[in-house]
């Protein structure tokens, strides 16, 4: 990344390193859980040695980094209006949350690694993963409190944070459902919204507290739009179309802090797997023996026998020769290119010698 970026990526990082320290001190504490840390209880419910569970899975997964372009493109929209740094405080609502989804994520896939070590329920138990991936949610909300804004702003966050996390939920349980069944298989257009849900929502809430964040600032919450504000959409694509192309780069190379052929292991029926067994053109022969084929290798991949990696290859194989990959390809990065114009028709309207603008029109292809 340039300079101009890694400046504010440089601030973001202190931000979410002071919300999730390292070594959490008692002031820390009390910010966080209040009268669990008063000082005149004469036997407090908690010490801050008692609760390190809670968080060392969080501050592991932190620790191990991160593009978090996230909280950079919420900073980049917030900079853009106006509003300076009035984002920069709210840096955790997107990247903890994004973290949290993770640690679910692996434990719901059964995934070995995540960002190249071991995914962190393997690493501290399932049940801490589970209870500290949930408190990773819901701990960047001590971020609006100590927001300095007028307290409509602080309500309206917590709505659009509160919406968007229930989306990502329902995202997420379309996603595992398709792992599980195969009575009925999920339309292309099924898997867009689900993506959506699923990757697309914190990209989006990311552009929208953008947009509220320079409200701290001064700035008419109209002025851009109103609701249909559209770097939302352009945000959403986004997310969605990253999610498409680390799905194929797990099929051909391995995404990264990945293993190769993960997305196999776990049943996903990602976009090239759907392509391949909507595409047989010949009829429902050809149909069956493709779904065949898929649930096969599927079950074989996951057996963690000697046979698995010799099924990865064997639909890996078979994806690549229907073409299924290149058009998920070139369909992830039809989505990244909509998303880049419409950052760059912002940034133009917005933004004659605005650093922040031109920081935001190239910011597709900067992460990309």
């Amino acid at each position: 990344m340039s300079l101009d970026y890694n400046s504010r990526l440089q601030k973001i990082e202190a931000v979410l390193q002071n919300a999730l320290p390292s070594q959490p001190d008692s002031a820390w504490f009390r910010r966080n859980f209040f009268d669990f840390f008063n000082k005149e209880c004469e036997s407090p419910l908690v010490t801050p040695e008692k609760p390190l569970s809670l968080l060392e899975p969080g501050i592991d997964l932190l620790s191990r980094g991160g593009k978090r372009w996230r909280p950079l493109l919420m900073q980049l929209v917030c900079e853009s209006l106006g509003g300076g740094d009035a984002a920069l405080p709210l840096a955790p609502l997107v990247e903890f949350c994004h973290n949290a989804s993770l640690i679910h994520d692996d434990i719901e896939d059964s995934s070995a690694e995540r960002r190249g070590k071991p995914a962190v329920h393997l690493l501290y138990g399932t049940d801490t993963a589970i209870n500290s991936g949930c408190f990773m949610y819901f701990l960047p909300l001590s971020c609006i409190d100590g927001w300095d804004a007028p307290a409509e702003s602080k309500l309206k966050l917590y709505s659009m944070w509160a919406c968007e996390m229930r989306a990502l939920h329902l995202g997420q349980s379309l996603d595992i459902a398709w792992h599980r069944n195969w009575d009925s298989l999920p339309s292309i257009d099924d898997y867009y919204t689900m993506c959506a849900l699923k990757t697309g929502v914190l990209a989006r809430f990311a552009a929208n507290t953008g947009r509220l964040a320079r409200l701290a600032a001064g700035r008419s919450v109209e002025s851009e739009g109103g609701a249909a504000f559209p770097l939302a959409k352009a945000a959403e694509k986004l997310g969605v179309g990253f999610q498409i192309l680390d799905d194929v780069k797990n099929l051909q190379e391995g995404a990264s802090g990945k293993r190769r052929g993960d997305d196999i292991v776990e049943g996903k029926k990602s976009l090239p797997v759907l392509l391949y067994l909507h595409g047989a053109a010949s009829g429902m022969a050809e149909t069956d023996r493709r779904r065949d084929l898929v649930m096969r290798c599927f079950a074989t991949a996951v057996s963690g026998t000697a046979e698995a990696v010799a099924a990865i290859e064997e639909l890996t194989s078979a994806l690549n020769a229907a073409g299924c990959l290149d058009r998920a390809a070139e369909r992830g990065h039809s989505l990244l290119a909509e998303a880049d114009a419409a950052f760059s028709g912002f940034a133009a309207a917005y933004g004659s010698g605005n650093e922040a603008c031109e920081l935001l029109a190239g910011f597709t292809r900067l992460i990309g």
